[in-house]
């Protein structure tokens, strides 16, 4: 009888260590029992991630993981890296989520999957108010040094459509990490025409005089969505939600006015 009592003890007391072993059913729900949420971004791209005067994090794409973190009651860890590997960080989860300004593209989604647009974008090419070249429609930046941001949409649409196409030779597209650059490079004549998305290339406009917008639209960007893990289903249902929810409310349209103003 002791025997059996003791074999008795020692399996409930496995199954009570086994209970409290067993770990999250899901990435969701991991970050739940966590309480927090680690969001990478690149922070040299205002107005929708930069670090601000006083060192801290800033611009649309902050407040929107700011606010979106506290309504799924998370802390909020942001992590800041270059463009190019933050698809790279999801899949290899060092990090939950990506908010940057991403675009879909078939090419990403092969590796991980995005949540439901929380805005939308278009592009445009910036140049020097000496420029005399046009830019009528977007095949002409061919004609240029052109400058794109490496691993951004528009990086993709200026080699395929201009460099694979034919109507660009390789030597005159210049990639770079930081957009910032990039824009310093045009106002030094080292490259003619930067492409990247329409309000950081407004924002390097309203910052030097010598730079302009030429041309502006839908060429490669379009509705802007966080990058997930790929199949991560429950963390979609759950960010989608509270997209929808800022969506409805108004927050995002407000976020939005008040970095960019009126929309033109």
């Amino acid at each position: 009888m002791k025997r059996f009592t003791y074999f008795l003890f020692v399996i409930l007391m496995l199954l009570a260590i086994t209970a409290c072993n067993v770990g999250p059913a899901n990435h969701w729900e991991k970050m739940q029992k966590e309480g927090k949420i680690v969001i990478g971004t690149s922070a040299d791209y205002p107005p929708f991630e930069y670090v601000d005067a006083n060192g801290n994090f800033a611009g649309f794409d902050v407040d929107i993981m700011t606010e979106m973190a506290s309504r799924a009651g998370l802390k909020l860890e942001i992590v800041d890296m270059p463009f190019d590997s933050l698809i790279a960080a999801v899949k290899e989860g060092k990090i939950d989520v990506a908010v940057a300004a991403f675009n879909y593209s078939e090419e990403r989604d092969q590796s991980v999957d995005f949540t439901e647009a929380y805005y939308y974008q278009e592009n445009g090419f910036l140049v020097t108010t000496a420029f005399t070249g046009t830019i009528d429609k977007p095949e002409d930046a061919a004609n240029y040094k052109l400058g794109v941001q490496t691993g951004a949409m528009a990086d993709d649409w200026a080699t395929t459509t201009l460099v694979d196409g034919g109507l660009m030779s390789a030597e005159n597209l210049f990639r770079y990490e930081r957009v910032d650059q990039a824009g310093l490079d045009v106002k030094n004549g080292r490259i003619d025409v930067l492409m990247a998305d329409y309000y950081p290339l407004l924002t390097l406009e309203q910052q030097y005089d010598d730079l302009k917008i030429i041309y502006h639209g839908e060429v490669a960007a379009g509705p802007m969505m966080m990058v997930i893990p790929d199949g991560d289903k429950e963390t979609k249902a759950g960010l989608d939600l509270i997209i929808k929810a800022m969506l409805d409310d108004g927050f995002v349209d407000k976020t939005a006015t008040t970095h960019f103003g009126v929309i033109e």
